[in-house]
C-alpha cells in the first residue's frame, strides 16, 4: 500500500531540526493483519450509499428503502461466506466478540491463553485455556454448559486452529463455540462453531463494521433497539454495503503469499532468525519473527526509517510495544518475546518489497552480532 506523504524528525543539530520527507507511495507495508486497503470497489459502493442513505429503523419510503438495501447487504455477506444462519451487524470484531461473551445463555465461559486483547477485556474472568509451545489449544476433556472462544487464526502467530476437530467435541460436552474469524474471513472457509466474529476492515472492507454470524438467536439475551433486538444504535448501511463487496471479492492470492513466506523465512532463518510456531499449521499471510539479541521496538523504529512497516503483536492496544501474552502462553520467555516482530501480507505485496524487507533484517542482524562478539 503506498500513498501521500509524512514528515519524520530525523534529528537535530546546532539547534536546526532536521526533517525528512518520506514519500508513502515509495513505502513498503507490511502489516495488513492489522488493517488492510479498502479495495476500490468497496470504496465505490460505500461513496454511492453514502450519497443515497436514510435510516433503515424509519418507517418512510426513505426508510424502507435503506431497509431493503441493508437486509440485501446482510444476505451477500452471508451467501459470500456460506452462512445459513442469523448475522448481526456490530462495529467490529471486538464488538461482536463481546457481544457473544457477555450475552450467550451459558453458565460459563472459557477462553484460550493465546485470544486477541479484545477478548480478554469483554470477559477479564473467564477461564484460560492453555495452549501448547505449537500455539494450538488444549481442551479438557469434559466443558459442559460453556461458551468457548477461540481463534480461527491467530493474529500474531498465523497459527490455525483446528476448529472443525474442536467444534464436535465441545458440542458432545455441551458447549458452544465462538470463533474469532477476523483474520480467516475471506482466506479460509468459516468453521462449525456457533458463534462466529467478523471484521470488515482486515478483508478490504471498511473499519467500524464486522458481525456477529449465530446460528442459533435463542442462545443469545436480546437487549432490544436494532439488529432484531440483539443491538442498539443506528445501522451503519454505507459499511455495510462496502463490507458486503469486500466480502465477495474473490482474488486468489493466498498461493503466491505462501510462496512469499517460504522466501522470506527461508532468509530470515539463513541470517540467524527464528520462525515462530515454525512447524505449525499457519495462514501464509502472518508470520512472526525473532531476532535475537534486538529488541522489537527498535526493529520497529529501524524498518519504519527504512520506509517499511511491521508490528510486533496486536496493533489493538495503546499503540505501545509490549511483551506479547501469545509468546508467553506458548513457552517463550519474556527477554526472547521481546524480540518478535510481525510480518504480514495482502494482495498488493510483492517479491520485491520481501527483499527489501530481508535486506534491513540482514544488515540489523549482522550490526547485532557485531555488537555481541
Amino acid at each position: 500500500m503506498r500513498r501521500g506523504s509524512v514528515v519524520y524528525i530525523e534529528g537535530a543539530h546546532d539547534g536546526a531540526i532536521v526533517r525528512k520527507m518520506t514519500d508513502l507511495a515509495n513505502r513498503i507495508y507490511l502489516d495488513h493483519a492489522a488493517t488492510t486497503p479498502l479495495l476500490p470497489a468497496a470504496r465505490e459502493a460505500m461513496g454511492e450509499a453514502l450519497a443515497h442513505w436514510a435510516n433503515p429503523s424509519s418507517p418512510h419510503a426513505e426508510g424502507r428503502a435503506a431497509r431493503a438495501a441493508l437486509e440485501d447487504a446482510r444476505a451477500r455477506i452471508k451467501a459470500a461466506l456460506g452462512w445459513d444462519h442469523a448475522l448481526i451487524f456490530t462495529s467490529g470484531a471486538s464488538e461482536a466478540l463481546a457481544l457473544a461473551l457477555t450475552r450467550a445463555k451459558v453458565v460459563r465461559r472459557l477462553v484460550s491463553a493465546v485470544e486477541h486483547d479484545a477478548l480478554f477485556r469483554a470477559a477479564p474472568d473467564a477461564e484460560r485455556l492453555p495452549v501448547g509451545t505449537d500455539g494450538l489449544v488444549i481442551l479438557p476433556e469434559a466443558v459442559g454448559d460453556a461458551l468457548v472462544a477461540v481463534q480461527a487464526v491467530n493474529n500474531e502467530t498465523g497459527v490455525i486452529q483446528p476448529l472443525d476437530a474442536l467444534a464436535p467435541r465441545l458440542r458432545d460436552t455441551g458447549a458452544l463455540l465462538l470463533a474469532d474469524c477476523a483474520q480467516s474471513a475471506g482466506k479460509l472457509a468459516l468453521p462449525d462453531a456457533d458463534f462466529i466474529a467478523l471484521s470488515a476492515h482486515k478483508l478490504g472492507g471498511p473499519p467500524g463494521i464486522g458481525a456477529l454470524l449465530v446460528r442459533d438467536l435463542a442462545l443469545l439475551e436480546p437487549i432490544g433497539g436494532q439488529e432484531q433486538g440483539y443491538r442498539m444504535g443506528t445501522e451503519n448501511l454505507p459499511a455495510a454495503i462496502a463490507f458486503a463487496v469486500a466480502v465477495e471479492d474473490r482474488r486468489a492470492w493466498l498461493a503466491r503469499a505462501a510462496e512469499l513466506r517460504d522466501h522470506l523465512e527461508r532468509a530470515l532463518v539463513a541470517g540467524g532468525g527464528e520462525v515462530v510456531a515454525a512447524g505449525s499449521p499457519r495462514l501464509p499471510t502472518i508470520g512472526a519473527y525473532r531476532m535475537p539479541g534486538v529488541a522489537a521496538a527498535s526493529q520497529l523504529i529501524q524498518f519504519d526509517l527504512a520506509g517499511i512497516a511491521v508490528s510486533a503483536g496486536s496493533a489493538c492496544s495503546s499503540g505501545s510495544v509490549k511483551p506479547s501474552h501469545v509468546l508467553a502462553a506458548m513457552g517463550w520467555g519474556e527477554a526472547e518475546a521481546r524480540e518478535a516482530i510481525r510480518v504480514s501480507f495482502g494482495a498488493g505485496t510483492t517479491r520485491a518489497d520481501i527483499y527489501a524487507f530481508v535486506t534491513i533484517w540482514t544488515r540489523l542482524a549482522e550490526e547485532a552480532r557485531r555488537r555481541a562478539a
